[in-house]
């Protein structure tokens, strides 16, 4: 097993089920595991964005998308950790379990693309959206080097709902989330077992943490809900 270590990001290069048993509690899972639907390599689409065509490239079907994870993975997973944030989170309902305080990502897309994405939190809240274009800032798709990536802003947005403290993913990817927690001053730990990914992850997360002038002193505030009776007079 190879292991990276990258400013304040411990990165694993393994399975997470191998993994996982090694690490001490957590504070925060923020993840977006395969959803087992085969999207591995990232098939060619092709949209409209205002008056511009693109398509998205295809990347080299590596099979980890053919199945999702099992139960026991997801046990491991909220046994590591007090706050959980997965990605897909329909595709894994009957393995998690219930909530209210989903948030909910609105992709701007349209097309042959899924309206948005679902996203399962283990929070007592309410629901909560954010909306931007799955390419925001990856040249419309073709600077994509994982076919499932997440814009930063995303990433950095799930943080805020978070308290301080360790952030782990195990379905790093590319790591997304790594470069999130680097941008946030965050504690990370990644892991991800395509060799690939990972050393992509690492160059990502080593080139965020030579930005410094990006960082931020501390996570974004939360959202706060107003008062139903805000501007009512007594």
């Amino acid at each position: 097993m190879r292991v990276e270590h990258i400013g304040d990001a411990t990165l694993y290069l393994g399975d997470c089920r191998d993994v996982l048993p090694t690490l001490g509690k957590v504070d925060a899972v923020v993840t977006d595991p395969p959803y087992g639907i085969g999207e591995a390599g990232g098939e060619k689409h092709r949209y409209k964005l205002g008056r511009t065509r693109f398509e998205t490239p295809k990347h080299a079907d590596l099979g980890w998308d053919n199945v999702r994870p099992p139960a026991d993975t997801f046990k491991a997973i909220q046994e590591a950790a007090q706050t959980l944030v997965i990605f897909g989170g329909n595709y894994f309902a009957d393995l998690l379990p219930p909530s209210s305080g989903w948030l909910y990502w609105d992709k701007r897309m349209g097309g042959d693309f899924s309206d948005g994405e679902l996203i399962y939190t283990n929070r007592s809240a309410g629901l909560r959206s954010f909306s931007m274009h799955p390419f925001s800032g990856l040249n419309g798709g073709k600077d994509r080097v994982h076919p499932t990536q997440k814009p930063i802003e995303l990433m950095r947005w799930c943080l805020g709902f978070l308290d301080a403290g360790v952030i782990l993913d195990p379905f790093m990817g590319s790591g997304t989330t790594g470069v999130a927690c680097a941008h946030e001053g965050r504690r990370f730990i990644g892991i991800e077992r395509e060799p690939t990914y990972f050393d992509i992850a690492c160059k990502r997360i080593a080139d965020a943490y030579a930005q410094p002038r990006l960082f931020a002193p501390s996570p974004p505030a939360k959202p706060v809900q107003p008062s139903m009776f805000e501007g009512v007079a007594a």
